[in-house]
């Protein structure tokens, strides 16, 4: 099975699917300013606990929210570690079967990095 994330924006997607692409289960939900605390436990669940049944994991990359991405990437990269299983970033359209079809062919990045679109808008502490 593969783990499919995404969650550059508040409405965060998280799917298994078979090697061919095709969805086995899926969740979304509107995450909002809880994605870190909600995201892995929500994984868990779909998972059944069972993380020995994956065999890669496909990221959504961006563009998008800096922290969704941060926290999604993230998760995605620590799972694939823990597993020692192969993790890709992908982005557009057709981004889930595209990161299929880049675990099939055998492809790895080892580590997911983002695409943010533009630079960080972070305002400097008050103090």
């Amino acid at each position: 099975m593969i783990l499919a994330l995404r969650t550059d924006k508040s409405q965060t997607e998280i799917y298994l699917l078979d090697q061919n692409g095709k969805i086995q289960q899926q969740k979304i939900w509107n995450s909002g300013r809880e994605l870190a605390r909600d995201l892995p436990g929500e994984i868990d669940d779909l998972l059944g606990g069972d993380y020995d049944q994956l065999t890669g994991v496909v990221a959504f990359k961006g563009p998008g929210s800096f922290t969704g991405l941060r926290i999604g990437l993230n998760v995605a990269n620590a799972i694939s570690y823990a597993q020692n299983i192969p993790v890709v970033a992908i982005n557009g359209d057709d981004w889930l079967q595209n990161g299929v079809t880049k675990l099939n062919d055998g492809q790895n990045d080892k580590i997911a990095l983002p695409e943010y679109g533009a630079k960080p808008h972070i305002t400097p502490p008050k103090h």
